[in-house]
């Protein structure tokens, strides 16, 4: 099919047989819960459409919907991720395999409708497991395995599917979609754990004071750690039955014998291994790392990808203001006793064009830094103007 990526996720909901669609509608992700409304409406899909008065409404419901025992598909973007802030927190805790597709946009002032990270990039420390995707395909292929990682019992946890607004959402791509029979052979029916049964009252999310709230947290923590070895179990998986492989938390390109290489998400991937290619032809050993898995972040696995690397660029769409960007300040403590030289890379913001000429902005300073040149240790690409 020539689908959108916002319509690629709706696919992947259907095909997951999904119960329970709380819903808002928000632009760049409006397509999404549009498309399933349909597929309810003609008999495609066998689920409860649920129209709420806000995004804080929407996590409520779909909270209270897993916790009654059946599966939970919503979507999301920016302010409506913001006005969920609350709720999303009270999902991890509470062990619900929600699934939940973000369409990223900027947030707050000087905001616009286009793609930025920033509003995921807030909730990572939330409990939610996060994959960012870098074409339609993936959206759809990344919401199937999404289901299958939550409701894995050594993890219950919710997983976010981000994917770049407009670029994605609403940007047609030729997508293999899977016949029904097939999915269900790699996505059994939902079996709900400590559900919500009045014949067994339950108290859940309840105010927990310092005896115990610790080892709450506690058992979160390792929950999304032991997501690691799910996440690579369900990508084999996945492969095996679909043809299809991502690399379980992240992917690599032509980094066998790198001395240089920009990490990157999203759809600035492509770019990126398009530029590789041409440093390549010239000669010069530039390498690409995906990051796909924001949370739980690859520590382990991007310290061996590094090893022998002389200088690592990270690209951020998403800026803390603290002097970089959300991912570059992780993948720097990460590597902080790694000897590779890395600098960070801003470029995106508020959906600006990154093009062939800023990636390869980024490949030259990092290649500068890996010959011991002294560069900048974050830079933004394609500012206008004097900017200093």
């Amino acid at each position: 099919m020539v689908i959108s990526g916002d319509h690629a996720v709706a696919h992947a909901a259907k095909l997951a047989r999904t119960e329970v669609v709380p819903s808002f509608p928000i632009t760049p992700q409006t397509l999404i819960v549009e498309q399933l409304a349909e597929f309810i409406n003609d008999g495609e899909l066998d689920a409860d459409f649920i129209p709420a008065d806000s995004e804080h409404s929407v996590m409520s419901m779909a909270i209270g919907a897993s916790a009654g025992g059946v599966r939970v598909f919503t979507a999301t973007a920016s302010q409506g991720l913001a006005l969920m802030h609350e709720m999303l927190y009270a999902v991890p805790q509470n062990r619900l395999p929600i699934v939940m597709a973000n369409v990223n946009r900027s947030l707050g002032a000087a905001s616009g409708i286009w793609v930025e990270y920033n509003d995921s990039m807030a909730e990572r420390d939330s409990g939610w497991l996060q994959v960012y995707v870098e074409d339609n395909q993936e959206a759809l292929d990344a919401t199937l395995m999404a289901f299958r990682m939550a409701e894995d019992r050594r993890v219950l946890l919710p997983v976010m599917v981000c994917l770049d607004g407009f670029i994605l959402s609403h940007t047609v791509e030729r997508v293999e979609v899977p016949e029904q029979q097939e999915v269900d052979l790699f996505l059994p029916p939902f079996v709900p754990f400590n559900m919500l049964d009045p014949y067994e009252p339950k108290l859940i999310n309840p105010i927990v004071g310092p005896e115990y709230a610790m080892e709450m947290r506690y058992q979160l923590d390792r929950a999304v750690d032991h997501s690691r070895e799910v996440i690579n179990e369900v990508d084999e998986e996945f492969s095996k039955l679909f043809g299809r492989r991502y690399g379980g938390l992240l992917d690599t390109y032509r980094m066998e014998d790198a001395e240089f290489a920009m990490l990157t998400l999203g759809t600035a991937t492509g770019l990126a291994r398009e530029v590789v290619d041409d440093l390549r032809e010239e000669g010069k050993r530039a390498g690409l790392i995906k990051l796909r898995f924001m949370r739980p972040f690859p520590f382990k696995e991007l310290c061996e990808v590094c090893d022998s690397l002389k200088a690592l660029g990270v690209f951020d769409r998403s800026a803390s203001f603290n002097g970089g960007g959300p991912v570059y300040t992780e993948v720097a403590a990460a590597l902080c006793n790694v000897p590779t030289v890395v600098t960070g890379h801003v470029a995106g913001i508020g959906g600006r064009d990154i093009t062939t000429e800023h990636m390869r902005g980024m490949y030259d300073a990092v290649e500068r830094a890996s010959r011991g040149e002294e560069v900048r240790s974050v830079t933004w690409h394609g500012l206008r103007g004097d900017m200093e």
